[in-house]
C-alpha cells in the first residue's frame, strides 16, 4: 500500500528533462488548453501550459532537448496562433519578452479604446449632448475601438474558430461585431422601417444616404460595442498586471543573489560580475556583503545572516569548512569562499524551480473546473440562441431580443474560473518561497486539508542534529586515540548525525576539525543499526572495524563484556546514545554521544497539536533517548528504535486506521516514510534524498516552520475553493439576468471584468498571511 497522495497523478509534467517556453498572446484558460493540446499531440511529448505564468513545459525522450525539437516545438505553438520562446537561463520566474511585449500592446489598445468610447457613451446616454448626425460620429470612433483595439479577441475567436472550437474570446468577439453590426443596420435602415428614425445623410447639401439618426439612440448599440470593448481591454491590463504582481515574491527571491563578487586571481583581489563565477572559483566576502554563491569558507569566520532566504532572524555562525548558501549576507568577519555550485545549481536557483514547479500544476477542484470550461463556451452560444429565438416568439421587439443575447454573450465569460487556482497557487508558493517554505504542488494542498497525524524524527527534525561525542570508554586493550581514529575515519564515510559526531572528535584529536583521516574499504551502510569497513590501523595493517548499535554487534555473534553493557545502559537511561566500536570481531569500546533539542520545538509541537494534529515521535534511537526529547517537547506517543522499514510499516498502520499522515524528517532514512506519507516535510538541513522524496521542504531548521506550511497551504486551498465557488456562482446568477432581460451588455460586460479582478484580488489577500 502507498499513500494515497504518491497514487494521485499530475498534470504536470514528468521528471526528467524539460523544456520550458514563453507563450505569448493568450487571452484565457481555453489559450493555454489549445496550446496544450497541440503539444501533446507531437509523438512522446508530455506538455503542460499554465495561462497565470504564460509558461509552457514540455517533457519526453532523452533527445527532447535537440534544437531542432525545440523548434519543432515553437512551430506548433505559432501554428496555434501563438508566440513561443526560449526563456533565458536565468529566467526563472522572470517575465519574457512576449508578456512584456503583450502589456505594452494592451496599454495602448486600452488607452485609445478609452478615449474614443467616453464620447460614445456620453451622446448615447445624455440627450442633451447629442447633435445632428451623432450616431455618424459614434460610429466613427466606434468602428477603430471594436475593429482595432479589440483585435486581439477577434483574433483568438478566429483561431479557436478554426481548430473547431470555442472561447471566451468567441463570446466576446460575436457580442461586440454583432453590438456593432445592429447598430450599422440600425442606421442605414432604421428600426423597423419607423421612416420617423431615419433622415437624409447630406453633403455639400446633396442627399446620398439615407438613414438612422439622432432620434434613433435608442436602437443603436454603439456605446455597448466601444465601451464592453473597453471594459474587457481594462480587465484584460489589470489582470495581466495582477498576475505580474501575483509571481512578485518569485521574482523578489531571484532578486536576492549578489550581483558583483571579488574573486580572488593569482593572489589579488578582482571586481567582476557574480555571474561570470565558475566551480572551483575563490572568493572574498567582506562583512556587510553577500555572499555572491553556495560554496565552503576556506578561511576566516562570520556570522552570516540567513533571514533573506529562510526567514530566520538569528544570524548562523561560520568557520573554516563550513557550507554557505549563496544570497545571504556576511554580517561580521571577513571570508574567503570556495563556489561549489553556481547558476541554476544554486540552492536560491532550485527553489525557484521548484516554487515555479509547483505553480505550473492544477488542483484537483482546478481540473472540474477545465471540464466545466470546456462545455461552457459552446453551451453559452447555444443559450444565447435560445434567448434570442426566445424573446422574438414571446412577440418582443427585435431591439429587446438582441440585447439580451448580446448581454448572455458577453456576462458569460469564464475568466474567473481560469485564473482561479493560478493566481492563488502563484501567490501562496511565492509567500511560502518568502518565509523558507516550499510547496512541491497542488496536490500537496489538497493532502494538507484533511490532516490529523504527524510523525515527527528525532534526530535533526526536534534537536539540533549537531550531536556531539561526549565520551569514549574503551576495552582493555585498546588506546583510545587508535579507537576513536579507526571509528572516526569508518564513521566519516556516513551521513548520520551520530556518524559526523564520531568524525569531529576524531579529526578534532587529531589537532584539526578537517584533520586527516585514514582511507576506508569494503564501506557497508547496514540500515539503521550502523556501518562496517576494513581501515588501515596505526601500524599500516588492514582493520575489520564494526561501528553500530548492540543489535548489530550482537547480530555478529560477539558478545559485550559487562562492563561496557553497563556503561551503554546508563547513557541510553540518561537520554544518550551509545554506540559500540569493534576491532576485528573483538569489542574495542563504546562512543557516548548526544544532541540538544531545538530552542523551539516545543512550541511547534504545542502549535501543531492546537491545529488538532496528533503528534508522534519516531526514531532510530533508544528508548532512552526517545522518552527524554519527547518529555521536553510535550510527545505523548513514541516508537524508539524504529528502523527505515519500521517507520514506513507505523505510517501505514495509522493509514489503515483512516489516519492521513505526515512525515517530518531529515535524513536518508527518513525518505521511504516520507514517500509513504500521505504528505512528505523535509528539513531543508537534511540530505538530498530527502528533499527529494518530500512534498514540502523547510528551508531553514526552525519546526515552527511545519505548522506554517500546513496553515499556508490550508490557507491557499481555502483561496482557490472560494475563487472557484464565487467564479461558479457568478456565472450561475449573472446568465438568467442577462436572458431574461434584466441585464444590460454594458453592465454585464462591467461585472464580468469586476468577477476576474475580485478572483485575483482575493488571491493577492495571501501575500499578507503570517502564522500568527
Amino acid at each position: 500500500m502507498t499513500g494515497r497522495l504518491k497514487e494521485q497523478t499530475t498534470d504536470a509534467p514528468a521528471e526528467g528533462e524539460r523544456i520550458e517556453l514563453a507563450i505569448g498572446g493568450m487571452t484565457c484558460a481555453a489559450c493555454a488548453q489549445r496550446v496544450e493540446k497541440k503539444l501533446n499531440k507531437i509523438d512522446g511529448v508530455t506538455a503542460h501550459v499554465n495561462y497565470a505564468t504564460e509558461k509552457a513545459w514540455i517533457s519526453g525522450g532523452a533527445d527532447d532537448v535537440r534544437e531542432d525539437f525545440v523548434s519543432q516545438l515553437i512551430t506548433t505553438v505559432e501554428k496555434a496562433g501563438y508566440t513561443a520562446e526560449r526563456p533565458p537561463q536565468s529566467g526563472v520566474g522572470q517575465e519574457s519578452d512576449g508578456s512584456r511585449r503583450d502589456m505594452r500592446s494592451l496599454r495602448l489598445r486600452l488607452i485609445i479604446a478609452s478615449v474614443l468610447s467616453v464620447p460614445v457613451v456620453l451622446w448615447a446616454m445624455v440627450p442633451a449632448s447629442q447633435f445632428d448626425y451623432w450616431a455618424w460620429a459614434s460610429l466613427a470612433l466606434t468602428a477603430p475601438v471594436v475593429l482595432w483595439a479589440g483585435w486581439p479577441f477577434h483574433r483568438a475567436a478566429a483561431l479557436s474558430a478554426r481548430s473547431g472550437t470555442a472561447t471566451m474570446d468567441t463570446l466576446i468577439s460575436i457580442g461586440t461585431l454583432a453590438a456593432l453590426g445592429w447598430s450599422l443596420y440600425a442606421m442605414l435602415f432604421g428600426a423597423a422601417g419607423d421612416p420617423q428614425l431615419r433622415h437624409e445623410f447630406v453633403l455639400f447639401d446633396t442627399p446620398i444616404w439615407a438613414g438612422g439618426g439622432t432620434h434613433g439612440a435608442g436602437h443603436v448599440y454603439f456605446e455597448v460595442a466601444a465601451a464592453v470593448t473597453a471594459f474587457l481591454l481594462l480587465g484584460r491590463y489589470l489582470e495581466k498586471r495582477a498576475k505580474s504582481q501575483a509571481g512578485q515574491a518569485l521574482r523578489s527571491l531571484l532578486n536576492l543573489g549578489a550581483k558583483e563578487v571579488t574573486l580572488m586571481r593569482g593572489g589579488q583581489e578582482v571586481q567582476a560580475p557574480a555571474s561570470s563565477l565558475a566551480v572551483g572559483d575563490e572568493f572574498v566576502v567582506r562583512p556587510g556583503e553577500k555572499i555572491a554563491t553556495d560554496g565552503t569558507v576556506l578561511s576566516g569566520a562570520s556570522a552570516v545572516d540567513m533571514s533573506m532566504l529562510t526567514g530566520e532572524s538569528v544570524p548562523v555562525q561560520v568557520a573554516e569548512g563550513d557550507a554557505v548558501v549563496g544570497a545571504t549576507v556576511n554580517a561580521s568577519g571577513r571570508l574567503l569562499i570556495r563556489a561549489d555550485r553556481v547558476g541554476g545549481d544554486t540552492q536560491l536557483a532550485q527553489m525557484a524551480k521548484l516554487v515555479e514547479k509547483a505553480q505550473s500544476g492544477k488542483a484537483a477542484v482546478q481540473r472540474l473546473a477545465d471540464r466545466v470550461s470546456g462545455v461552457f463556451v459552446p453551451a453559452v452560444l447555444l443559450l444565447a440562441l435560445i434567448t434570442l429565438i426566445g424573446w422574438l416568439v414571446l412577440g418582443a421587439s427585435g431591439e429587446a431580443a438582441f440585447t439580451a443575447a448580446v448581454a448572455v454573450l458577453i456576462i458569460a465569460c469564464p475568466c474567473a474560473l481560469g485564473l482561479a487556482t493560478p493566481t492563488a497557487l502563484l501567490v501562496g508558493t511565492g509567500r511560502g518561497a518568502q518565509r523558507g517554505i516550499l510547496i512541491k504542488g497542488p496536490e500537496v494542498l489538497e493532502s494538507s486539508r484533511r490532516l490529523d497525524a504527524v510523525l515527527l524524527d528525532k534526530t535533526g527534525t526536534v534537536t539540533t542534529g549537531a550531536m556531539h561525542m561526549n565520551a569514549l570508554h574503551v576495552a582493555e586493550g585498546f588506546s583510545e586515540p587508535e579507537v576513536l581514529r579507526l571509528a572516526g575515519a569508518l564513521e566519516s564515510y556516513s551521513e548520520h548525525p551520530v556518524a559526523r559526531a564520531v568524525t569531529n572528535a576524531a579529526r578534532e584529536a587529531h589537532g584539526s576539525r578537517a584533520g586527516t583521516l585514514p582511507a576506508v574499504e569494503a564501506f557497508t551502510n547496514h540500515e539503521g543499526h550502523g556501518v562496517s569497513g576494513e581501515v588501515l590501523g596505526a601500524d599500516g595493517a588492514a582493520r575489520r572495524v564494526m561501528v553500530g548499535r548492540r543489535a548489530l554487534i550482537e547480530s555478529q555473534g560477539m558478545g559485550i563484556p559487562a562492563g561496557i553493557g553497563q556503561l551503554a545502559a546508563a547513557a541510553e537511561a540518561g537520554g544518550s546514545t551509545p554506540v559500540l566500536v569493534t576491532v576485528d570481531g573483538v569489542l574495542a569500546g563504546v562512543a557516548i554521544v548526544a544532541d540538544a533539542v531545538k530552542p523551539t520545538s516545543a512550541e511547534a509541537v504545542s502549535q501543531l497539536k492546537a491545529q488538532g494534529v496528533r503528534v508522534l515521535l519516531l526514531t532510530g534511537d533508544n528508548e532512552g533517548a526517545a522518552r527524554r526529547v519527547a518529555d521536553e517537547v510535550g510527545i505523548d506517543e513514541v516508537l524508539a528504535e524504529a528502523m527505515p522499514q519500521d517507520k514506513v510499516a507505523a505510517i501505514r498502520r495509522l493509514q489503515s486506521e483512516g489516519s492521513r499522515v505526515a512525515m517530518v524528517g531529515d535524513g536518508v532514512n527518513d525518505a521511504a516514510a516520507l514517500a509513504q506519507a500521505d504528505l512528505g516535510v523535509a528539513m531543508g538541513t537534511g540530505t538530498d534524498v530527502a528533499i527529494d522524496a518530500a512534498d514540502i521542504t523547510i528551508i531553514r531548521g526552525d519546526l515552527r516552520s511545519v505548522g506554517e506550511s500546513l496553515k499556508l497551504a490550508r490557507r491557499t486551498l481555502r483561496t482557490i475553493r472560494e475563487n472557484l465557488f464565487w467564479a461558479f456562482l457568478y456565472n450561475t446568477a449573472a446568465l438568467p439576468l442577462a436572458a431574461l432581460g434584466l441585464l444590460s451588455p454594458m453592465l454585464a460586460g462591467a461585472a464580468m471584468v469586476l468577477s476576474s479582478l475580485s478572483v485575483v484580488a482575493n488571491s493577492l489577500r495571501l501575500r499578507r498571511f503570517s502564522a500568527v
